[in-house]
């Protein structure tokens, strides 16, 4: 119990840290807590711009491995909605012959125990090799081992393998030598400056672009937002395809030479819980959610655009519970999540995808429990995704920029 109450105090701290970074509280402790995380920002921003000028100054060097490096990321910490971009891009260019290798640090997976990192290092003179989530022929890991975008990515692209290392230089070179790729995408990788990228693919949430401006821990921005000019490609996500004339101006200003591409993320159907990829009956239309009374969970950095994407199908959210983002889910929290759903008088419950594979499938619930299934879809910049990605990656159809 004394774990469960401090596990549940934690998360409440967390939450409260981003409702400061988002400016959801007010009040005297929130000045002063926000004061204090900006004096953090300030010693943040001058780490990381020393050691990006570091690594133009050619001090710090990167190591190019020979083939075709995509860097799929983002300014900001979450909610850019990068996995449903990196997975349509890594199918595209599978789909064109190209074999290719997702790479991941594998954000809050559970890493090798102790005693097995222990006895490898006695028995063995080179570093581990790279956990292989997916060879691309099957899934090889879960996804508390995986984290739960490599889980994801690896289940929904079967031909395209799948690596979790911190050392994203060393799994690259694996992917090359062990399965033979000629690709690599770089999931979240615009600060992983150790590989040379080929291209840069820079992602900008439109309906929240920069946060309010500052740094970590004060804001969610990762570096300053003149840095915008290291990106090859800017995709301009979660646009309702109305222009923005500021946001134009100020990428403009920063990187005038970078293609901009907008897209939206749009919801393709509904999917049970525990149903099989095969299994007809565990899917439903999205028209299955109009009038219908939904409890909405999730554990995201945006859980807004969820549940605007609920109500906008149609559904009454009766209740929601956020939740950190990659929190784990405990059998104590679907108790008082299914409690909340029947007092509420719920029909069902809907989270996210990337919410669905923390969930474990021996969950009995009384109500079913769905997750709703997005894609991309281009607005500007490209007649769709397919000509995007030749656009991008094939000299042929264009020619690639270096990076400045």
């Amino acid at each position: 119990m004394a774990k469960i109450w401090l596990r549940r105090r934690l998360n409440e701290l967390e939450l409260f840290t981003v409702d400061v970074i988002y400016g959801r509280r007010a009040g005297a402790g929130t000045a002063v807590y926000g004061a204090f995380l900006q004096a953090l920002s300030w010693l943040f921003s001058g780490i990381t711009q020393a050691r990006l000028w570091l690594y133009q100054r050619r001090i710090l060097h990167d190591q190019p491995l020979g083939c075709l490096v995509v860097v799929v990321g983002n300014l900001t910490v979450g909610g850019t909605g990068k996995t449903p971009v990196v997975e349509k891009f890594a199918r595209a260019l599978r789909d064109r012959g190209r074999k290719v290798a997702i790479l991941s640090r594998g954000y809050k997976s559970k890493s090798p125990p102790l005693w097995r990192r222990a006895w490898w290092a006695l028995t063995h003179a080179e570093p581990p090799p790279p956990r292989v989530v997916s060879d691309g022929e099957q899934v090889l890991l879960d996804s508390e081992q995986a984290g739960d975008e490599p889980y994801m990515l690896a289940r929904n692209l079967p031909g395209v393998v799948v690596l979790v290392d911190k050392n994203r230089v060393k799994a690259g070179e694996y992917a090359i030598r062990r399965f033979g790729c000629d690709t690599l995408v770089l999931d979240d990788g615009f600060q992983y400056l150790p590989l040379k990228g080929s291209l840069n693919l820079l992602l900008v949430d439109k309906t929240n672009p920069f946060g309010n401006g500052q740094l970590l821990p004060r804001g969610i921005l990762r570096e300053p937002i003149k840095h915008l000019r290291r990106a090859n490609y800017i995709f301009l996500t979660k646009s309702d395809g109305r222009r923005d004339p500021e946001l134009e101006r100020l990428i403009a200003e920063h990187n005038p030479g970078a293609d901009v591409i907008e897209c939206a993320h749009r919801p393709q159907y509904l999917r049970r819980l525990g149903a099989p990829a095969d299994d007809v009956e565990g899917r439903r239309p999205l028209e299955y959610l109009r009038g219908r009374r939904v409890l909405a969970f999730s554990g995201i950095a945006t859980p807004e655009s969820f549940e605007k994407f609920l109500r906008d199908l149609g559904a009454t959210l009766v209740a929601r519970e956020r939740y950190l983002d990659h929190y784990r889910f405990v059998d104590e929290d679907f108790a008082e999540l299914f409690a909340l759903a029947l007092r509420e008088g719920a029909e069902c419950l809907v989270t996210t995808e990337k919410d669905a594979v923390r969930i474990s499938e021996r969950v009995a619930c009384p109500l079913p429990i769905y997750y709703l299934r997005l894609e991309i879809d281009i607005l500007r910049g490209a007649g769709d995704f397919e000509e995007a990605v030749g656009r991008i990656c094939f000299p042929a159809a264009r020619a690639v920029r270096t990076t400045p």
